[in-house]
């Protein structure tokens, strides 16, 4: 379940402009740090550059927050401020290659009471991971920053600059076609035996993981 409670952007940022409040401008940065760093990789593909582009919008937000009194949406702003700025570096560097864009290597532990179930989960999990990669680049924005970041239409729409009929529009094509990937795994998941399929527990995960991402926070 996604937690609800965050710090008020909108107060933060009025102690930053109006108090030049430092502690508030760190929080600030530690709240939207990550997610702002996972948005840039989404258009750059490269991790430690979003890093840098990140921690750049941070520095101009700090040095011309006397003329961002006014601004209605400051966690808005931020986000497309470093989608400008990911497109610009884009423009820069067009030959990038591309690579994925979950760099992690964390180790899991694998339940060893059921190694066999945990396995399937996870293959399952990289199946969704791959799939949503797989998508049209905005579609794919707009998936993780609804399901995963939780943002709202409008604020989806205001960040890329489209309206949010688009937006959700994208996103219901998007799990459509997430769906139909998804299925089309869990068939060819029959062993060649011709029994009706490699696992209850795979059928049964699939469609528990497809009700989840498709209706929670709609």
């Amino acid at each position: 379940m996604r937690v609800v409670n965050k710090p008020d952007i909108f107060g933060l940022w009025k102690q930053i402009c109006f108090e030049d409040d430092l502690k508030a401008f760190e929080l600030l940065f530690h709240t939207l740090n990550t997610r702002l760093i996972k948005f840039s990789v989404f258009y750059i593909r490269q991790k430690e550059a979003a890093e840098e582009i990140v921690s750049d919008v941070f520095v101009k937000c700090w040095e011309s927050r006397k003329n961002l009194t006014a601004l209605a949406n400051p966690e808005t702003y931020m986000f497309v401020a470093v989608k400008n700025q990911s497109l610009n570096y884009l423009k820069k560097f067009s030959n990038i290659h591309l690579v994925q864009i979950d760099s992690s290597n964390d180790v899991e532990f694998v339940n060893t009471f059921d190694p066999e179930k945990e396995m399937e989960r996870k293959e399952l999990y990289f199946l969704l991971d791959r799939a949503i990669s797989s998508l049209p680049r905005q579609a794919c924005i707009i998936f993780k920053l609804i399901k995963e970041d939780g943002m709202k239409y409008k604020e989806v729409a205001e960040i890329l600059n489209i309206s949010p009929r688009t937006v959700q529009t994208q996103l219901f094509r998007a799990m459509k076609k997430l769906s139909v990937i998804l299925a089309d795994h869990h068939l060819s998941t029959k062993p060649a035996n011709g029994s009706i399929a490699r696992s209850p527990i795979m059928g049964l995960t699939l469609i528990y993981l497809l009700f989840k991402i498709f209706f929670s926070g709609l």
